[in-house]
Parts: structure tokens; C-alpha cells; sequence
């Protein structure tokens, strides 16, 4: 270490060494390093308030690695496939046309095929054609839906006895026609910051109402808008990342001057800028000049402290607000961030692929931050659209995306899925009936369903709130609740199959392509067939035919 009176030091000793996947590379005390299993690894050596890192790659010994061309459609290809060279891992085929039409349908709207979408889609010999309905789901709202739902979670839209049921709805209203119009989020994250009025004239207004705390309010702004998480700074400077306690207080300062007070109907707030209020650091009092964070000085002189922030964190000077965005994006995508948690960006988390980061923030910023074009390129890309199934290179790869993730279906997607198949209607409150989960303006509201598949409470920032993990409670709800069996039997799908005097066989077809998104195989049908046989009760064998459907991994999970 060099110091500033000109010595230098030897501070092996005092460092803190660590590596992030220590089953590739560990690293000891004093720094050395040694090669474990073949992966990547990146390692850290901080002292103080100073962090580096190295990422390391381990391939084994006399590997041979055939390199051969790989299929690309744009820039996401060419930069994934150069990751992947340089581990030497060989991507996974293309997804089949089933597999890839139920993968888009719910990931861009929340919703599988019907029978009709399921057969325009794969009798089409069009060679546009999967282009041609991503462009389509993009235009549909029920994408709109799924996206004001996402945000909902990061802006924590939750009513509680500081914010109104109206205050959220017209929050989540005015969010709708943002995503809808597909408004640059630059202006729409611009709105947000810099919002004054009353939080039902001016609905914005209610970022500040939800969280009053200055200090959890730019923690707040931090983690949803730049996605780093400062809280470790607010007492010590923080142990795995550059960010100080000076840095912490002087960011906070931009919010101390946010005024609120009572509107003429009780349940509505204003907030207004004050002008006046310091954030004083808690060690000696200082008062702290708003700086931004990983940026210098602010000239707040006369401005609304806010409005001076929002300027520049929605801006290309702020790298991280391009960065965070295509990245909570992508990770809606592949199951997975590029920096995983999404919300955690650090010096000891980087990302697994910087350069198509930086790629992808630096085409989304020259696209004047337009969020349905990113969607379109991604959804494009060949990454996006390998199959699920894994070769012998790429069979541990979890973080390089060389195959398509495996990923259970979101809580409210879910229960809108098992609706549209079984053709009933939920009732959510101050929703008409039939309204799909996703459509639930309020974080507060619930049932026992959208708890157990981890709905997001929206009580915090973190993108843990969201529980994707499956769950034997999920499992045992599926198949001992009432849910399956008493929307197969309120949905009456399969008498009016029944009515129509269709054979079995085709119903199970129509039921596989309802729940599936594919006619079942061969060999499945070859089994289904004693179901069937001259005496047996035919409804009875349908109704298990399709409550097996319903509760398949297959139709739990997006593949």
C-alpha cells in the first residue's frame, strides 16, 4: 500500500482475501491461489476501503475443443458465443417450435397458447415467423400487464396506513399508461424522483409516501434504479464494496429536503421540496453535501435536490441506471441476472459477462432507453432460444448462459395459467370478476395460492422478495387442495369435450396442447390407452388426465 506521506507498506497480512466460487479457485490467507475444478472464478483482495479482484478461468488439461461455428442473430450472440469460446463450452441446440411458443407466451404476456394460437403457430411455414410473434405478443396487453406488475414489486406498491388503497391504484394506473405507451424509462424513472403534488393528482408523488425515511429512501433509489445495495454503509464503510459511510450520508442528502403534509382529503399526501434540511453524518455531526454515488459533487445551490438527481442518475453519466435496467430485463428472461442478484452489484459480484452488459446498456441508452426493443432483442437472440437440455460441456454451466434455464412460473402467472386452461374465473378484491392475478394493483392483497407460490409482499426493495423456489407446499396445495380438482370441475372443459361425442384420444391431444403446448408423445399416449378400455369410466379417466397435467413439472415450469 502506498501511503500519502510517500511510504509504502506491506499488507498482505491485513488483507482480506476471497474468492466466489472457491470450488474453481481458492485463494489463501496470503493470497495464493490454486486451480480447482474446471469453471470460473473471481477473486478479491481488499485492504481498508480499497477492493480489487481478478477473474480467473480453469480448464482442465488436454481438453479439446472442436471450435466450430455457432448460429448468431445479432450482437447478444456474438458476444455470449464469445464467452463460451473462452471456456470452451459448446452451446445447446435451438428450442423445437413447442418448446419455444409456450416459452414466449409466458414470459411476454403471462399466458400459454389456446388450442387455436397453438396450431396458427406450428402449421405456419412462414421462416419469420417466430420474429413475427414476438412482435405480436409486444403489441398485446396483457406484455403491458406482466410489466407493470414487475415494477409494481420494485416501487413496493403496497397500501398501508401511511398510503392509501386509491393512492396505490392510481399509482399502479399511472405506471399502466407509462409501460403502455412504452415511454423511455429515463423520463418515466425522471417523473418518479422528481415528483411533486399530491399523491392522488399526482400519483409519482407516492414513491416518497410509501418509504418517508430519507435515509431507507435513497437506499430505496439505490437498489431498485442503480441496483447496488448501500444499507452495510449506513453504520461502517462496506466490507465487500468501495461504497463509505461519507458516501452513504452525502447520497442520502439528497433527500432531506422532501417536504410532506396533509392534502384536503385525509388520504391524500403532498409532497413538495421543502428547501430546507441537512442530512448530518453521525459521527461528528458533519453536514454532508449531496454527491452522487460513484459520481462527484452535485451543484444543488436554489435546485430541488431531487430533480438534480434524477437528471443525472437517468442519464449516460450515471453508467449503472442503463446497466441495472438491461440487466433486471435479461434476468426476466433467463432466470438468471448477467450480475446475480440483480439488485446487488458489487466489485466482489461482478458480472459473468461484462462486455454484453456494457453492450446491452450502451444499444439501450442509444435507443433512447426504448424497453420494448431490448425485449425484442433478446427474445431474438439464439441465447434466448436454446432448449433447456444441456450437452456433456455445458452440463454444469449455470451462469454463461450456453443453455436456456429451467424456471418455475411466477405465483401470479401461475394461477392465471391454471385458470385460462380450466376456463375459470378468479375474484380478486376491487377487481372484476375474472381478472388475472397479474392485474393486482395492491402488494397487501393476496390469497392462500399466490402466498405459497411466493408472491412478492412488496414490503421491500429487494428482488428477493420474489420466491421462485418450488416448495413441497406447493406441491401438497396442487395435489391435496382444492384448486386442481375445483377448477377442473368449475370449468366444465371436459364435458363439453365429452358432449361434442370427441373419442378420448383427441381429448387427451387437446388437453396435452392446452396445459403443454404439445401433443403428448408417442409412448404417452401408448400408456394413457388402458384408461380408456371398453367399461371404464371415461370422465373419470379425463379428469386424471388432466389433474396429472396440471400438476406436472412440466406445466409448473417455463423450459
Amino acid at each position: 500500500a502506498k501511503y500519502s506521506d510517500g511510504t509504502d507498506r506491506d499488507v498482505t497480512a491485513l488483507a482480506l482475501f476471497l474468492s466466489n466460487n472457491d470450488t474453481s479457485a481458492t485463494i489463501s490467507p496470503d493470497g495464493t491461489i490454486t486451480a480447482g475444478t474446471r469453471g470460473e472464478a473471481f477473486v478479491m483482495a481488499r485492504f481498508a476501503t480499497f477492493t480489487v479482484g481478478s477473474h480467473f478461468v480453469v480448464l482442465p488439461k488436454g481438453l479439446v475443443y472442436p471450435d466450430t461455428p455457432k448460429p448468431q442473430v445479432n450482437y447478444i450472440d456474438e458476444l455470449v458465443n464469445l464467452k463460451l469460446k473462452k471456456l470452451r463450452i459448446d452451446p445447446s441446440g435451438k428450442a423445437a417450435d413447442e418448446a419455444f411458443l409456450r416459452r414466449i407466451y409466458v414470459d411476454l404476456i403471462g399466458s400459454v397458447p389456446s388450442e387455436e394460437e397453438y396450431a396458427r403457430f406450428m402449421t405456419s411455414t412462414e421462416a419469420d415467423k417466430r420474429d413475427k410473434l414476438i412482435d405480436e405478443l409486444l403489441g398485446r396487453k396483457e406484455f403491458t400487464e406482466v410489466w407493470v406488475s414487475k415494477w409494481a414489486e420494485w416501487l413496493m406498491m403496497r397500501s398501508s396506513n401511511q398510503t392509501s388503497l386509491k393512492s396505490i391504484t392510481l399509482y399502479y394506473t399511472w405506471l399502466s399508461e407509462q409501460i403502455a405507451d412504452n415511454v423511455p424509462l429515463d423520463k418515466m424513472v425522471r417523473e418518479i424522483l422528481g415528483a411533486n403534488g399530491g399523491t392522488f393528482k399526482n400519483p409519482p408523488t407516492n414513491f416518497y409516501q410509501i418509504e418517508p425515511d430519507r435515509l431507507k429512501v435513497a437506499e430505496n433509489v439505490a437498489q431498485i434504479f442503480m441496483g447496488m445495495r448501500t444499507q452495510c454503509a449506513q453504520c461502517h464503510n462496506h466490507p465487500f464494496d468501495r461504497w463509505t459511510q461519507d458516501e452513504y450520508y452525502s447520497f442520502a442528502a439528497f433527500f432531506s429536503q422532501v417536504g410532506r403534509k396533509t392534502g384536503e382529503d385525509y388520504r391524500e399526501q403532498i409532497v413538495f421540496n421543502s428547501g430546507g434540511g441537512e442530512v448530518n453524518h453521525p459521527v461528528g455531526g458533519r453536514v454532508m453535501p449531496p454527491v452522487f454515488l460513484g459520481g462527484g459533487p452535485a451543484d444543488t445551490a436554489g435546485k430541488d435536490r431531487r430533480v438534480v438527481l434524477a437528471d443525472w442518475l437517468a442519464s449516460p453519466k450515471n453508467p449503472y441506471f442503463a446497466q441495472n435496467f438491461t440487466n433486471r430485463i435479461w434476468h426476466h428472461f433467463f432466470g438468471i441476472g448477467i450480475v446475480e442478484p440483480v439488485d446487488d452489484v458489487r466489485i466482489s459480484n461482478p458480472a459473468s459477462n461484462e462486455p454484453l452488459l456494457l453492450e446491452l446498456a450502451k444499444r439501450f441508452t442509444e435507443s433512447n432507453y426504448d424497453f420494448k426493443a431490448l425485449v425484442r432483442e433478446i427474445c431474438r437472440s439464439e441465447a434466448y432460444q436454446r432448449t433447456t437440455e444441456k450437452n456433456a460441456s455445458n452440463e454444469t454451466d449455470e451462469r454463461n448462459f450456453a443453455s436456456q434455464s429451467l424456471r418455475r412460473i411466477k405465483a401470479e402467472s401461475m394461477l392465471d395459467i391454471l385458470s385460462q386452461v380450466t376456463n375459470t374465473k378468479d375474484k380478486f378484491p376491487r377487481l372484476p370478476l375474472g381478472a388475472r392475478a397479474v392485474q393486482i394493483a395492491d402488494g397487501a392483497t393476496s390469497n392462500y395460492f399466490l402466498t405459497t407460490f411466493g408472491r412478492a409482499t412488496r414490503e421491500t426493495a429487494c428482488s428477493c422478495e420474489v420466491k421462485m423456489e418450488p416448495t413441497l407446499s406447493q406441491a401438497l396445495h396442487l395435489m391435496n387442495g382444492d384448486t386442481s380438482n375445483a377448477k377442473i370441475q368449475q370449468g366444465g372443459i371436459l364435458d363439453a369435450m365429452l358432449k361434442e361425442k370427441l373419442p378420448p384420444e383427441q381429448i387427451v391431444e387437446k388437453l396435452y396442447i392446452r396445459c403443454l403446448s404439445r401433443k403428448p408423445l408417442p409412448e404417452e399416449a401408448e400408456a394413457l390407452k388402458p384408461l380408456f378400455a371398453e367399461g371404464s369410466d371415461v370422465k373419470k379417466s379425463l379428469d386424471d388426465v388432466f389433474w396429472a397435467l396440471l400438476n406436472s413439472r412440466e406445466f409448473l415450469f417455463n423450459h
